[in-house]
């Protein structure tokens, strides 16, 4: 079995470090600052893509990404915490699965924070925005982890709290759960997968019951 984790709201909390970047871009370029609902709305998306929905042209919008990831780099692990339940949800899936991490975050400061979290030695791949051309909620994210994995006579699963986590495995021709830790409600997530958990801890408890259960019928 693979499990290929998201990140922001699946494994790890960086709310505030998003909020914070954010709100410093809009105040270093002198632009009227979104409100934090707005901002956590679009979490998940590509930082260009959030600025621009934010009102940001798209002519100046990557200075406002340049400048979010500057300030990003000295706060992140500060200001990121991992999720209840997650690191346990990494150490037990780990016993039974082949793990990986599919994120839009930049590769280069997720396995940082990882690193940091004690956590990145688990993962055989991680998958991050300047790895792929086009990001969740296309399939490429997730093709390009499988590129990388050895998925012969394996069960793939995604496991992510948001719609572009769901689309992307469906797209990918993955299986998917949903989580119920991050940025999108129950009603969202129960649009685009039928198994839906809490969080990443009671969602790798389940896929290694199903595990035991296929090895049984064997």
């Amino acid at each position: 079995m693979i499990i290929l984790f998201d990140l922001d709201g699946t494994l790890i909390d960086s709310t505030e470090a998003i909020l914070e970047c954010f709100h410093h871009a809009f105040e270093v370029h002198n632009f009227a600052q979104p409100s934090d609902d707005a901002i956590k709305a679009l979490v998940g998306y590509p930082l260009d893509v959030m600025f621009e929905d934010l009102g940001v042209p798209r002519a100046i919008v990557w200075d406002f990404v340049a400048t979010y990831k500057e300030e990003y780099r000295k706060i992140s692990t500060q200001k990121t915490f991992l999720l209840e339940n997650a690191k346990d949800a990494v150490l037990e899936a780990s016993k039974f699965a082949t793990l990986g991490i599919v994120t839009t975050k930049t590769a280069e400061y997720s396995k940082i924070l990882m690193e940091y979290f004690g956590l990145m030695e688990y993962f055989d791949v991680l998958i991050g925005r300047e790895d792929v051309q086009n990001p969740k909620p296309h399939a490429e994210p997730i093709l390009k982890a499988m590129e990388t994995l050895d998925i012969k006579g394996k069960e793939i699963w995604m496991i992510g709290d948001t719609k572009l986590d769901l689309i992307a495995a469906k797209s990918a021709g993955v299986n998917s759960i949903g989580v119920l830790s991050g940025y999108d409600s129950r009603e969202i997530i129960e649009k685009f997968t039928d198994v839906i958990f809490s969080d990443a801890l009671e969602a790798v408890l389940h896929l290694q019951d199903r595990k035991k259960q296929h090895t049984q019928s064997y």
